[in-house]
């Protein structure tokens, strides 16, 4: 099959409960008459799933989240004619997954501990062994590697024979000890009530304080230290996303079962989330690796092939690495990260040159993609290196924080990867005209719209969300769950009513194809796109200076539709 998908109208991207508390709420929203013939397609984020952190993206099962959602909603979507677009987190799993729970319970006899990446097998042979008993690899071998956190990525596995051993953990991680009483450590140092209880005491304090358990001081009690430090070690406790080992022919047949249950969701495009991380050798990138990264792909897509399923890889890069290039080229959708940055430049700048440079390499080279606004994430900003200057991407990364929005950067290393946390309304000023012209403006661009619910319903920056969610928090500031009375008020704004209108003329015109004839002309502020199919012309002449805009759409030049 082709791995293109065919459906080309507006997509809603939401998670199952950013639209009145759950999916079925959602739907009912989906079935008033405002919102009627305006979306095709629905991104529903992870947390659909049995999930544990980061909103969704660390998957226990893929099993339905039963206070979010159930089957039922999911075939009410599909009886609005409404596929949907879910995700498949290729190169991690919970540590709460029934495959790792495994290898704490049952160690070196659990049939999944090559499940995950054990690290000392990993780097067998390519290092060194520390105190702490994990391999710390030849500075050669790991030189190209990229590690989202500092130092490197493990976490250290406590098994019931009482060795810690290391597996590969690329993003998130914490190791909780349990709070314990006198009964405990009367059982754990075989001591006297009295001297349990002061025990319990020096531990709770020392682990609410920051310390390791080998970090506490036992003063009176440190000869029975050694057996409390055992105690603690083997009842601790994980959160985290552990990185699958993708040599097991287990992970495979894993890999297959989850794709045949999105499918059967009624799924049509499955994104492929951080599948750039999860092939791994020695000495080679951990990130986009080759041509590991395209073997893989490969592999995944004779999966997807079974199940009629359009895959959607996950990367963020530059313009100028060309990734997005190499994905097109190999018969795959993409997501337009640039468009969003775009969009706001020309809009500052009035000028729409790059936005028409962009529009055309899209058109020439006949790539499909995604594109959006606003997402769950930030506005990607350095992904525009080659096609901006570096002194407009930092302007643009100034006015948006300017406006209240959020830098993201990695381990303080900014010029490798980061975002600017903001919703889409706040980055342009919390202006209606504005947004407006930028939903017009990704109406006619080449490709899928995606379409974020806070983008939709006008929504500014949370920053009340940010605080409630502490260190960490940036990206709730695009996260607001609106209940039902605050879509029932939205659907009254007239922002809100024009963007149904236009996402109506998106969905039902017949000149909106990804076989129609684009073009896109461009001479200051001043824009034209225009889309013709058959004999159905769907145009937009915009003015980026003042935010003016008409659409039309006519049939053998009669003029059927004007927005």
């Amino acid at each position: 099959m082709t791995n293109l998908c065919a459906n080309n109208a507006p997509m809603l991207n939401a998670y199952p409960d950013s639209m009145g508390g759950t999916l079925s709420d959602i739907i009912a929203i989906l079935r008033k008459p405002e919102m009627q013939d305006t979306l095709g397609s629905f991104y529903i984020l992870p947390s659909l799933f049995n999930t544990d952190l980061d909103r969704g993206f660390s998957v226990i099962s893929y099993d339905l989240n039963s206070q979010l959602a159930s089957e039922e909603d999911l075939k009410a979507l599909a009886d609005l004619s409404i596929d949907l677009k879910l995700d498949f987190i290729l190169n991690h799993a919970s540590v709460l997954s029934s495959q790792f729970q495994d290898i704490i319970a049952k160690g070196e006899e659990s049939e999944y501990k090559d499940f995950f990446i054990n690290w000392n097998e990993f780097w067998k042979g390519c290092g060194e062994m520390t105190p702490e008993g994990y391999i710390q690899p030849r500075p050669e071998l790991i030189k190209d590697m990229f590690f989202r956190k500092p130092g490197l990525p493990i976490l250290m596995v406590r098994f019931p024979d009482g060795r810690d051993v290391p597996y590969w953990n690329t993003f998130y991680q914490e190791v909780k000890y349990p709070v314990v009483d006198a009964q405990d450590m009367m059982k754990a140092a075989g001591v006297q009530y009295y001297a349990a209880d002061e025990i319990a005491r020096l531990v709770n304090e020392g682990i609410a304080g920051g310390k390791k358990p080998g970090e506490i001081d036992f003063g009176k009690y440190r000869d029975v230290g050694g057996k409390v430090i055992d105690y603690l070690e083997a009842h601790r406790k994980y959160l985290g996303q552990m990185d699958l080992n993708i040599k097991s022919p287990k992970v495979w047949a894993f890999y297959d079962s989850v794709l045949k249950r999105l499918a059967d969701y009624g799924a049509k495009i499955v994104r492929l989330d951080a599948f750039a991380y999860a092939p791994k050798e020695p000495g080679a990138k951990n990130f986009l690796n080759e041509p590991g990264t395209w073997e893989v792909l490969e592999k995944v897509q004779a999966l997807a092939d079974r199940y009629q399923l359009s895959l959607l890889p996950e990367i963020h890069a530059s313009y100028g690495e060309g990734n997005y290039k190499d994905i097109a080229g190999k018969g795959y959708m993409t997501y337009d990260f640039f468009l969003p940055g775009l969009i706001i430049d020309a809009l500052e700048n009035g000028d729409g040159a790059t936005l028409k440079v962009w529009a055309d390499e899209l058109i020439s080279k006949g790539i499909r993609t995604v594109n959006m606004l606003g997402c769950h994430d930030g506005i990607p900003l350095l992904d525009l290196k080659g096609l901006l200057s570096e002194e407009r991407i930092q302007s643009l990364i100034d006015t948006i924080v300017a406006r209240g929005g959020m830098v993201k950067d990695l381990h303080g290393q900014k010029n490798m990867y980061y975002q600017v946390n903001a919703t889409y309304y706040s980055a342009l000023g919390e202006n209606d005209r504005k947004l407006l012209m930028a939903r017009a403006l990704q109406l006619f661009m080449p490709g899928k719209p995606q379409i974020w619910y806070l983008d939709l319903f006008a929504g500014k920056n949370d920053y009340e969300a940010v605080r409630r969610s502490g260190a960490g928090g940036h990206k709730e500031i695009n996260r607001t769950n609106l209940t039902r009375e605050q879509v029932e008020e939205a659907l009254k704004k007239d922002v809100v009513i024009k963007q149904l209108e236009m996402l109506r003329f998106r969905t039902t015109f017949p000149a909106f194809s990804f076989d129609a004839d684009i073009s896109v002309l461009a001479e200051g502020s001043r824009m034209t796109f225009t889309w013709q199919k058959d004999d159905y012309t769907a145009q937009l002449q915009a003015d980026l200076s003042d935010c003016t805009y008409e659409i039309t759409g006519t049939d053998g030049g009669e003029t059927l539709r004007i927005l």
